[in-house]
């Protein structure tokens, strides 16, 4: 690696930690956003009553809550995040949901404190992308996954096919406020490459490995409901934006604003395109 890796780890919990009250404030929103994905995943491993079913990089675990309403009343589903303040929103999801198979354990995906062959499938929606060393995370996810075992994830295609982050991106990056991504870093669109992904898998020890693409729409009644979502979903715009003087914010927010404008809906909404890559894979 070109990078301090776990100067990187402890950055990105200490980000994680943080942002747990925005994704909470924002979790209705993403749930309808990343609904057909996780659908997409909970079909590709198929859960069965009474398996058992593992979700890295949880977040407030809604794919894992789905599989586990499949996999009871006998079956158990550990989701697992890095972060216990995202945990904690996902123990409120589960309640409300009036789950009582599932479990909630503060994991890091590169070293995963469970026993080899000890789950039935694996989920990761939108984390491996993220991770320091997401081939050590995909090796341990290969090991804790019975002979056979499924694993269905998601990562971000690659940046300019998702102009609901490419433009709150190059808003920044025009304004010298930050800096584009390093080449092989670790963030949202590191995996944004069907060829990428495949490769892991397989070096992971993985088979029938396959790659989807899939079209989503992330919808808002307003740009200002747009606006409050990305600062609340994206650490990395909340702290350099709110970090400027008043009038600097109001100018970012009017020009970010005209650079959504071709996403108006004749409602006065905001209908922004977005793609994103499905894969699974065989333990």
């Amino acid at each position: 690696m070109s990078f301090d890796a776990n100067a990187y780890r402890d950055v990105s919990l200490r980000s994680w930690e943080e942002a747990a009250p925005g994704w909470l404030r924002s979790q209705e929103l993403l749930r309808k956003f990343g609904a057909p994905v996780s659908r997409w995943l909970i079909d590709a491993i198929d859960p069965q009553r009474g398996q058992s079913v593992l979700e890295l990089a949880a977040g407030l675990g809604e794919t894992g809550l789905l599989a586990a309403q499949l996999v009871a009343p006998i079956g158990a589903t550990i989701i697992s995040d890095q972060a216990e303040a995202m945990l904690a929103g996902a123990r409120e999801r589960a309640l409300e949901l009036g789950l009582s198979n599932v479990e909630l354990r503060v994991l890091n995906a590169e070293w995963i404190d469970l026993p080899v062959a000890s789950v039935d499938a694996a989920l990761c929606r939108w984390g491996y992308m993220l991770m320091a060393d997401p081939a050590a995370a995909l090796s341990e996810t290969r090991r804790v996954l019975r002979p056979g075992g499924r694993l269905a994830l998601a990562v971000w295609d690659a940046l300019e096919r998702n102009p609901w982050a490419r433009l709150p991106a190059r808003e920044l990056i025009e304004r010298g406020l930050s800096a584009p991504p390093e080449a092989g870093a670790p963030g949202p669109f590191a995996l944004g490459s069907s060829e990428r992904v495949l490769a892991l898998l397989e070096q992971a020890g993985f088979a029938e490995g396959r790659v989807e693409t899939l079209a989503l729409w992330r919808r808002h009644v307003s740009f200002e409901e747009l606006w409050e979502s990305t600062l609340d979903l994206s650490r990395s715009f909340h702290d350099v934006v709110l970090a400027r003087p008043q009038p600097e914010i109001e100018e970012i927010k009017a020009s970010l604003a005209s650079r959504f404008e071709p996403y108006l809906t004749a409602e006065g909404g905001l209908a922004v395109p977005a793609q994103t890559l499905v894969a699974s894979a065989t333990a």
